[in-house]
């Protein structure tokens, strides 16, 4: 450092970064998050995309944020409110000042502080003045000015030099946080290796905003975040959509098969579509589709030619594959659906989280029409339910719908990659050239899966189609008895699944009169809520779950543990209404927040505290 600074040691620290859609504020907030994971913090992030991608520049419909939350004990949310809030400009102050802590600061680009911008973002006078600030520690930085000084003979163009500004904020905050530069200019090296005047621009900037930092008085303190005490291992940052992907892929070398993803690509799942296209090397084959139907259609033709077969998409998308995910029901192929869930209806707030899609997931199809749901709950569990929803689908010979969420495709946290060998064999029922007596629908006693007869293999030729089957022959049937017992057996084979998932698991005291119930990607935020509570010294659990369709063996006993039960949940009640209907004895209080944004820790502390306190 330049100057003598205090340094001043702190547990946790959350950072929101945030500009125009065109400032890079996701590049940004991604180099200081894998920065931090690579200095052994603690991290998780939450990326906040603007929902008008094309929104005029300077406007509030298209700020784009990026939080990051890092320390040296566990983190389990991106963090209610930010400690930090870089803005880039005043619509990007305008929609993330509510997010900054009364004691924060605030370090923004002065430059872009004009009147043009101001108005643009919807304010009268100095938003600055406008907005109560008081405690608020403000840094105003010349950074667009400075970014121009420092690479007025780089030789690019103005439009250029300015794309790199953002690289002087991380410089300003990765002094503050005394975060190293090494890894982001490693990464200037990687990117721009055809174009080294990028390079020279990039890093100089970022050095510039660094040595800003340590000269100017009004950051007279510094910050420091020791490493986490974490499990021995190795690591990298990962996101819900790579690890959905790799979970996939790691479930098909365990099941000695090829991979096939059809797919179209719609955010906030186009991730995994692009992971899966860039796995050549493992053997994937992949096709992006010009529409849904035809993504997943693909698909289900890839099962029947042998592949571990999977499609990717949202809401919408669910909603367009629903046709074809009943001709996989009826075919009883082996299928994956990742659903990335998303603000609805329609197509609703695409770059937004939420839990909508639940009730589609279970009964958005004609008929009976069974499937087995389940759901992540963290970016990188997201691995562990691909590879579980693959193992499901490919030994019990159903669809599996996986359910994750914006607020987990996006999001990142240190993943220790695991040693395949602790994973299960998978072991589908492949029916083989010459069995005897071999008929297309004929069961396994226990599991009622049908043998998995390839596509192409002598003597095991059959038809498939949209069709009921007959039992045993798979010849189609208008038999009535046949259809009522072919749709029994559907059910009861996705319900069987139950022996090959674990018992549901209680966070917290057991002996608590208030049980806490959430699913999927509510789970740091519901068991970082019960921990403080816990350290406050009242009496409650939590029971948060990932396996929905069927529910756990033990769930019925776990619900009979408890006086009350409060669901919380971001849609208005749907699995609160999926618990009534299995479990009708209990009265389910419901905590619902339906904003497009995570829960936050307090109010869910405020609305559990409320009802603790209620006899």
């Amino acid at each position: 450092m330049s100057k003598q600074a205090k340094v001043i040691e702190i547990d946790e620290v959350a950072i929101r970064f945030s500009g125009d859609s065109g400032d890079g504020m996701q590049l940004t907030g991604t180099l200081f998050s894998d920065t931090s994971a690579l200095f052994g913090n603690d991290v998780s992030t939450f990326p906040d995309y603007p929902a008008e991608i094309r929104a005029p520049q300077g406007t509030v419909g298209g700020v784009s944020g990026f939080q990051v939350h890092f320390g040296h004990t566990q983190v389990n949310t991106p963090g209610d409110y930010c400690d930090v809030l870089v803005a880039m400009n005043p619509a990007a102050l305008k929609a993330n000042f509510r997010w900054i802590k009364p004691d924060g600061i605030i370090i923004f680009d002065r430059d872009a502080f004009d009147e043009k911008n101001i108005k643009k973002a919807g304010y009268d006078k100095d938003p600055l003045k406008e907005e109560p600030t008081d405690g608020i520690q403000l840094i105003g930085a010349p950074i667009s000015s400075m970014t121009r000084e420092t690479l007025k003979d780089i030789g690019l163009d103005q439009k250029s030099i300015l794309r790199s500004k953002n690289m002087f904020a991380l410089g300003i905050v990765s002094w503050l946080y005394d975060r190293p530069l090494e890894h982001a200019i490693d990464f200037f090296q990687r990117k721009f290796a055809k174009k080294p005047v990028l390079i020279d621009a990039n890093t100089q900037v970022l050095q510039a905003g660094y040595n800003y930092a340590g000269n100017i008085q009004a950051l007279t303190v510094s910050f420091k975040v020791r490493p986490a005490d974490i499990e021995p291992g190795i690591y990298r940052n990962i996101n819900g959509n790579t690890a959905a992907a790799w979970g996939i892929i790691a479930a098909a070398e365990k099941a000695g098969l090829p991979v096939f993803l059809g797919s179209y690509p719609i955010t906030p799942a186009t991730g995994i579509l692009e992971e899966m296209a860039a796995r050549k090397d493992l053997g994937v084959v992949s096709f992006q589709a010009e529409d849904e139907i035809a993504g997943i259609c693909t698909a289900i033709g890839g099962s029947f030619a042998g592949s571990l077969a999977a499609t990717s998409t949202s809401g919408p998308g669910l909603a367009l594959k629903s046709e074809a995910i009943g001709l996989a029901v009826i075919t009883e192929l082996p299928l994956v659906i990742v659903n990335v869930q998303r603000g609805g209806p329609s197509t609703g707030l695409p770059t937004k989280t939420e839990q909508s899609d639940l009730m589609q997931a279970l009964y958005g199809r004609n008929g009976e029409s069974p499937v087995v749901v389940i759901a992540s709950s963290t970016p990188s569990n997201c691995f562990d339910y691909a590879f579980e929803a693959s193992r499901i689908a490919l030994e019990r010979m159903t669809p599996v719908i996986l359910l994750t969420d914006g607020f987990l495709a996006n999001g990142t946290e240190p993943w220790k990659i695991p040693d395949m060998d602790d994973f299960p064999d998978i072991n589908p029922p492949i029916a083989k050239e010459g069995s005897k007596d071999w008929l297309p629908y004929n069961r396994d006693e226990h599991t009622l899966a049908r043998e998995w007869a390839k596509a192409g293999i002598p003597g095991l030729e059959h038809r498939v189609g949209g069709l009921e089957k007959m039992a045993g022959s798979g010849n189609v049937s208008y038999v009535p008895e046949n259809h009522e017992y072919m749709v029994g057996i559907r059910e009861e084979k996705v319900n069987r699944v139950e022996d090959m998932i674990p018992e549901q698991e209680i966070i917290g005291d057991p002996d608590a009169d208030l049980l806490i119930i959430g699913w999927g990607g509510t789970y740091g935020h519901l068991v970082t809520a019960v921990s403080e509570i816990q350290r406050e010294g009242y009496k409650v659990a939590l029971a948060h779950f990932n396996y929905i369709k069927p529910l756990p063996k033990n769930t019925g006993e776990i619900l009979g543990q408890f006086k009350k039960h409060l669901v919380c949940e971001l849609n208005l009640g749907q699995f609160a209404h999926y618990l009534r209907m299995n479990y009708p004895k209990y009265n389910y209080l419901q905590y619902n927040k339906v904003q497009g944004l995570p829960f936050i820790v307090q109010e869910l502390k405020d609305f559990i505290l409320k009802n603790l306190e209620e006899k």
